[in-house]
């Protein structure tokens, strides 16, 4: 596992040293220690962690984009906020998620890998983007295969400051899904800059990365209420006002 993340960081541009890599392998062993008791991961076996989770996360440190105070939102076992802080310990770290089974384990791995400035926030998406606490507050907003982009953009983009990024980790589908989505995200104040793609090291998979900027304040009734965005897409909501 450390061969592969070593040399799969590096090709990503994301290198890690031998003690990142240590803290990586840490996390591997306390996710396959606790997905015997709690469902976290499908993915078991060594190299499928290190490639599909570990590798994948890091392409968002690729994007230059992942800066200041970031939030996970519906964070998981931890991707790719947990990966993120390991390769860029400066961050301030919120990782949220609504089950909090997955926020006992993420405690544990933040306990036992020695991480400073990280925070577990057991809440769902729409309630903490009303709350003033975290609405409007992060310089980057990260989410890994939680949502399709109009729906998940409803759920970040409150909480990004204006001026800081929304990264949304996408595969195959992300072009479609942007499409359907670029009315929602205007509408919550977000504009697109780009779809960052990356194959991932050791795989034949690729990573496209939606990067969308805050350029202007979510309108305050946005995020809605749970349930309510999936019966009414934002998407077809027209002269919103604040």
């Amino acid at each position: 596992m450390k061969d592969i993340l070593i040399n799969g960081s590096a090709k990503l541009g994301v290198p890690l040293d031998d003690c990142r890599a240590e803290q990586l392998i840490k996390y591997a062993a306390l996710l396959k220690e606790w997905n015997g008791k709690i469902n976290l991961t499908a993915i078991t076996d060594d190299e499928g962690i290190a490639v599909k989770h570990f590798l994948d996360s890091l392409t968002a440190v690729s994007t230059g984009k992942v800066r200041g105070r970031v939030i996970d939102v519906g964070t998981g076992a931890g991707f790719p906020g947990l990966v993120l802080k390991t390769a860029l310990p400066d961050i301030s770290l919120t990782l949220l998620d609504s089950l909090n089974k997955r926020i006992k384990f993420l405690d544990a791995v933040i306990s036992e890998l020695g991480f400073n400035d990280v925070e577990t926030v057991h809440m769902r998406a729409e309630d903490g983007g009303q709350n003033s606490r975290f609405r409007e507050k992060y310089d980057t907003v990260v989410s890994r295969a939680v949502a399709n982009m109009t729906r998940l953009s409803e759920w970040c983009l409150p909480f990004v400051k204006v001026g800081g990024y929304f990264l949304a980790l996408k595969g195959p589908s992300a072009y479609e899904e942007l499409a359907d989505a670029k009315r929602t995200i205007s509408i919550l104040g977000g504009e697109v800059e780009d779809v960052f793609e990356a194959e991932i090291p050791y795989s034949d998979l690729k990573h496209r990365i939606i990067i969308v900027k805050k350029v202007r304040q979510t309108p305050k009734r946005f995020p809605t209420k749970p349930g309510i965005a999936t019966k009414n897409s934002v998407g077809k909501c027209y002269n919103l006002k604040k």
